[in-house]
């Protein structure tokens, strides 16, 4: 990789270094100035999914980052079983939470979608922040579902013809192709409305308050200030030729970041972390989940449909403005190097042991090869 000068990112991340964005995802009127410019119908048999689908597969070796990159201090550490154990963990407890049931379709459509696999990053980066805080799995278990809910809701939307029109998600067909647009949108708003309900009702041994304050974080992170922010100002910049990386980094701020600091920060809140704790782990989340959105960027240039499991090139066709397309992909690799490396600083001075599946996380994020 070329070589970066390092001085020149002092000033990045415009939207990150506004001082406490914890309230509000809100865009300033005037960004600062950015160093980057200078660089049918179904049987519950065919889809009700009535086993958990394995996550032993999901992690190839593509996917292993090498130990001594993975975490230095702690080279015993072992990724690949660790995100395992806790997708098995998630996915047994998305099962349970999301049975078949009366209506029928819908809840088929929901699981369909729900439990397609994946690597479950979101749920897992929630369990692991409430561990490293001194909270037990078991508390955060229902947040770290919820968030899943709400992703897979994202993503059902996201693949609807009105929005990104994909045929392909998870090397499945997506949603809409199986069940109509109409069951479709139905599947994606009640994952979202039983993502809050499993919060509150399956939550135990937290306080309410503490309940409730995560339940504020969810909400903003998904709605007008949150993803749905990032989504429509994505759609309105399609075709656009003046678009540029402030405006760039606010759609995936929104977009992508927000649910992914969101996950981290339930983690925190729930598993009983004080407010330094919280807000130094919700700027980590918020660099690996614009790293999560660099990364994705390159692969779709990159990497064929079948490696990634969905549409490669989609926003090339769409004519979305991407890292790559603004400052090509070298560059690109280099924000995303300064992006795990900035996030893992911040982890710094927490037990290493407890903060492994976190800086193995960020390292995943930045070389995942899918």
């Amino acid at each position: 990789m070329a070589s970066v000068n390092l001085g020149s990112w002092v000033q990045s991340y415009s939207i990150f270094n506004q001082a406490s964005r914890s309230k509000s995802f809100i865009l300033p009127r005037s960004l600062p100035f950015n160093p980057l410019i200078n660089l049918s119908s179904s049987t519950s048999k065919a889809h009700g999914f009535t086993s958990v689908p394995s996550v032993s597969a999901v992690f190839t070796e593509g996917d292993t980052v090498k130990e001594e990159e993975q975490h230095p201090q702690k080279p015993s550490f072992d990724f690949k079983s660790y995100m395992i154990q806790k997708a098995t963990t998630i996915n047994q407890a998305l099962d349970s939470a999301v049975p078949l049931r009366d209506p029928v379709k819908i809840y088929e459509a929901m699981r369909y979608s729900l439990l397609a696999g994946g690597k479950r990053v979101r749920p897992v980066l929630c369990l692991a922040a409430c561990e490293l805080v001194g909270g037990q799995e078991s508390k955060a278990l229902p947040a770290a579902c919820a968030v899943e809910m709400i992703h897979t809701m994202s993503l059902i939307h996201d693949d609807l013809p009105c929005m990104d029109n994909d045929d392909l998600r998870r090397g499945k067909l997506t949603n809409h192709k199986v069940f109509g647009e109409d069951i479709a949108v139905l599947a994606g708003d009640a994952l979202l409305a039983f993502a809050f309900e499993h919060v509150v009702v399956s939550t135990v041994g937290v306080s309410h308050g503490r309940i409730v304050r995560a339940i504020g974080e969810l909400a903003k992170s998904i709605g007008a200030e949150g993803l749905v922010a990032g989504q429509v100002v994505d759609i309105s910049s399609e075709g656009l030729t003046d678009v540029g990386l402030d405006h760039l980094e606010f759609i995936h701020v929104h977009k992508t970041a927000a649910l992914l600091e969101a996950s981290v920060v339930l983690g925190a809140i729930i598993g009983g972390g004080c407010d330094e704790d919280v807000e130094r782990l919700r700027k980590f989340a918020r660099y690996i989940g614009l790293l999560f959105q660099v990364v994705d960027d390159i692969l779709d240039v990159t990497k064929s449909s079948k490696e990634l499991g969905k549409t490669a090139g989609k926003d090339l066709v769409a004519d979305k403005v991407t890292y790559p397309k603004l400052i090509g992909i070298e560059k690109s690799r280099e924000f995303a190097e300064k992006l795990r490396s900035d996030s893992l600083e911040l982890l710094q001075g927490f037990d290493p042991e407890k903060a492994a599946p976190l800086v193995a996380l960020a390292n995943y994020i930045a070389y995942r090869q899918n």
